[in-house]
């Protein structure tokens, strides 16, 4: 849910922090007191588009800053942080834009700074916001087919998976199978490059750890010199002129002869001749290897010009001999496969024969479990609607047949809904209703079915119930509180019906200080409640008749709410 909303400078608001609660809130006041400019401001939040034109008069920068409290440990948003590199926070996420007077945002979800793009994304899973002629998802026809996969439920996602799982081979078989079959100066092309390639690499005859062995060797003959002095000083310091060794072999012999005499001497003496024994061999290996040593400047070219040739094929190829050699891999079996190609061609396009007999079973299955979906929903569609006083409507998902029906991710269903408002008149896309208040009900219609699906934190209502009076205002009041016993739900409205149903009111006024003017928030206590339902109901002049019927509005809204929350 959204917990808290913080404004500043934006619009008229100059600076504003709100908190919501669970359940309905409803926001009301005058036209033109900034009750829309709270929604503006959410959705920039979530991801809108933003301009400076937004930024307060005199203000640098507007800022806007959400926090979000989520308790479902499983909800999508979190794969989607993840996917970018955004840390869970238990379960608060803080979502935070800054528009400055250029028009650019700067864009943060959980102090990490994120594009506009990641934000949107972020910001959909969170914030569902409809308005009287804007309805998003349920009014885009290609959005239909998820939402009737959400509504058919468990059942039909385990065979969904299983047709994607089959699809996704599908679709990397059809891949080489299009790399294949290529035109043949592509091809020609291909094969000439990666012949050559794979030769260059072979000629090189490259081998795992060369690198670095040879930087070693290189490192040896640039201190050829300072080596060789270094072996012989050591080698003649023990067994040269120096005579280091026969010094020590003399002690040697003299703690041998006094060892018996006193049994502390014995293991110092045979330290001492361990010493020597050391010492000797040490000398016979520096001068092996003073013998074997002879500088090669030949060689340091040989090998300087083999460590350019590697460097130049990881310029090219990896950045390793291991890239370079797993490089050439690759380029192999691509090379052998075009080279091959008929024969490949031949065992591809039986592969992707026989899975589509198999990808065409599945895909039957996810149509029929659709249609059977589809009829249940449809009923429920109609119930919700007849009780939004709209009994002569018909819902439908319609299922549009193709002649060549193309595999997708989602089968080979193209659908969509279809509604007809009146009696006598045909079924029409959903997307083609053009009354206001019809779209309302139907859209409230559908939120109260797909709310339980969708997993949205909150839902904004913007004045849907504009247009409509009597048992229908009514009804719609009632809507929108049972669909808030699924989700957070934010409403503007003028209507007292709905104000009636909330479980917390706001009441949004603005002010003019200084030659400016403010928009202040309230929240409406119970004691204040009837006196402001009689306000919408009347204006400013508030008469016994409408408290009275605003105090039976309250009591009548409080037996709603109950039944709402028990079925």
């Amino acid at each position: 849910m959204l917990k808290e909303l913080s404004i500043k400078n934006f619009a008229i608001i100059d600076e504003l922090t709100v908190s919501f609660e669970e359940g309905l809130t409803v926001l009301t006041g005058e036209t033109g007191a900034g009750k829309s400019i709270i929604i503006d401001a959410v959705h920039l939040l979530c991801g809108g588009r933003g301009s400076q034109e937004f930024i307060r008069h005199g203000a640098k920068k507007a800022e806007l800053e959400g926090l979000f409290i989520i308790s479902d440990p499983k909800h999508s948003v979190f794969k989607k942080m993840l996917d970018v590199g955004i840390d869970k926070d238990e379960e608060t996420i803080i979502l935070r834009r800054d528009i400055n007077e250029s028009g650019k945002s700067v864009c943060r979800v959980n102090g990490k700074l994120v594009t506009i793009g990641i934000l949107r994304e972020i910001g959909a899973s969170l914030i569902d916001i409809h308005g009287q002629h804007e309805s998003q998802e349920l009014m885009d026809d290609k959005a239909h087919i998820h939402l009737l996969d959400q509504f058919a439920g468990d059942d039909l996602k385990a065979v969904k998976e299983a047709y994607r799982e089959l699809f996704s081979k599908y679709k990397k078989w059809k891949k080489e199978l299009a790399t294949l079959t290529e035109n043949e100066q592509q091809i020609a092309h291909k094969i000439d490059l990666y012949t050559f390639q794979v030769e260059e690499i072979d000629e090189a005859q490259l081998k795992r750890g060369e690198e670095e062995s040879l930087q070693n060797e290189k490192k040896k003959l640039l201190n050829f010199h300072k080596m060789f002095d270094k072996i012989s000083s050591s080698y003649d310091a023990i067994l040269g002129e120096s005579k280091g060794l026969d010094y020590i072999g003399s002690a040697m012999s003299d703690l041998q002869d006094i060892s018996d005499v006193d049994e502390n001497m014995k293991d110092l003496s045979e330290s001492v001749s361990s010493a020597f024994y050391i010492l000797q061999d040490a000398a016979h290996q520096l001068k092996n290897d003073l013998d074997e040593m002879e500088y090669d400047s030949n060689q340091l070219q040989i090998v300087e010009d083999r460590l350019a040739l590697i460097q130049t094929l990881k310029r090219k190829y990896g950045a390793s001999i291991e890239e370079i050699l797993e490089y050439k891999e690759q380029i192999q079996h691509s090379l052998d496969q075009l080279v091959n190609r008929d024969e490949q061609i031949q065992k591809m396009a039986e592969k992707i024969r026989q899975i589509e007999i198999d990808l065409q079973l599945e895909a039957n299955e996810l149509t029929d479990k659709r249609k059977a979906a589809s009829s249940l929903l449809s009923n429920a569609i109609m119930e919700q609607l007849q009780e939004l006083y709209m009994e002569k409507a018909t819902f439908a998902v319609m299922f549009h047949d193709h002649p060549n029906p193309i595999y997708n991710e989602d089968g080979i269903d193209d659908l969509s809904f279809y509604i007809s408002t009146n009696v006598g008149e045909p079924l029409k896309a959903l997307t083609k209703i053009a009354s206001g208040g019809e779209l309302s009900r139907m859209m409230l219609a559908l939120k109260s079915i797909f709310s339980k699906h969708q997993g949205i934190t909150s839902i904004i209502f913007d004045e849907v119930d504009t247009g409509v009076s009597g048992r229908v205002a009514q009804a719609i009041a009632e809507k929108i509180a049972g669909i808030a016993t699924n989700s957070q739900v934010l409403c503007i409205s003028h209507l007292s019906q709905v104000a009636a149903m909330a479980d917390q009111h706001l009441l949004i006024r603005k002010e003019v200080s200084g030659n400016r003017t403010y928009t202040l928030l309230e929240e409406i206590t119970d004691d204040q409640r009837a006196e402001e339902l009689s306000r919408m109901m009347s204006g400013t002049e508030i008469t016994t008749t409408t408290l009275k019927h605003s105090k039976e509005l309250l009591k009548i809204a409080y037996e709603r709410k109950k039944v709402l929350r028990n079925s």
